[in-house]
């Protein structure tokens, strides 16, 4: 069986990241991006027992177990080319901060979705939009992607503020887009495109 042509080319071929180790990412303004470790799981695991994450997120995380397991795929999932997280952490210091991720990879197309957290002690520091900021610089200027995409429930004003410090262009709204526990939200669509 004969498969279809494409009409035009991949933006990015296989192997883009995961043909070299998931970099560490400095922001240049005092935080870093490295990849998750073990040693994390009990952070992450207190960031999820705050009430701001679950109004906004749509996971939770009942033991140190579970989060242990959450770490394992964010450090397999570099390999996968599919999704790629990566801790925020005071450059001094390797406190963690927050996550910043690419999520939702599409290697041929050049898109990415971009989504973060902030750890609650650490928040109103611009760690969101300073995390995202690199990231973003990352992705265009040294992988060549075309298109990144951040999303957020219309009701969350801090990560659309977060969205606008980091160059994201609020492009809509789409509509009754994602399930919380607190029933159906519509989401604003962000968007930064190389070049931008």
């Amino acid at each position: 069986m004969r498969s279809m042509p494409f009409t035009a080319g991949f933006v990015l071929p296989a192997g883009t990241l995961s043909g070299s180790p998931q970099p560490v990412l400095a922001t240049g303004d005092g935080l870093v991006l490295r990849p998750w470790r073990a040693g994390d799981a009990p952070v992450v695991h207190a960031v999820f027992q705050d009430p701001l994450m679950h109004q906004w997120h749509i996971r939770s995380a009942e033991s140190l177990e579970e989060v242990a397991g959450w770490i394992e795929e964010w450090q397999t999932a570099w390999s996968g080319e599919r999704n790629a997280q990566w801790a925020v952490v005071d450059a001094d210091t390797d406190r963690v901060l927050g996550r910043v991720a690419l999520r939702e990879i599409l290697l041929s197309e050049g898109t990415a979705e971009v989504a973060y957290w902030t750890a609650p002690k650490a928040r109103g520091g611009g760690i969101a939009a300073r995390a995202t900021t690199a990231l973003a610089r990352w992705a265009f200027d040294e992988i060549g992607f075309h298109r990144l995409e951040l999303m957020h429930a219309t009701g969350n004003n801090a990560s659309c503020r977060v969205a606008d410090k980091a160059g994201f262009t609020l492009e809509g709204t789409k509509r009754s887009a994602v399930l919380h526990q607190d029933g159906w939200h519509d989401m604003h669509l962000h968007a930064r495109v190389q070049g931008d």
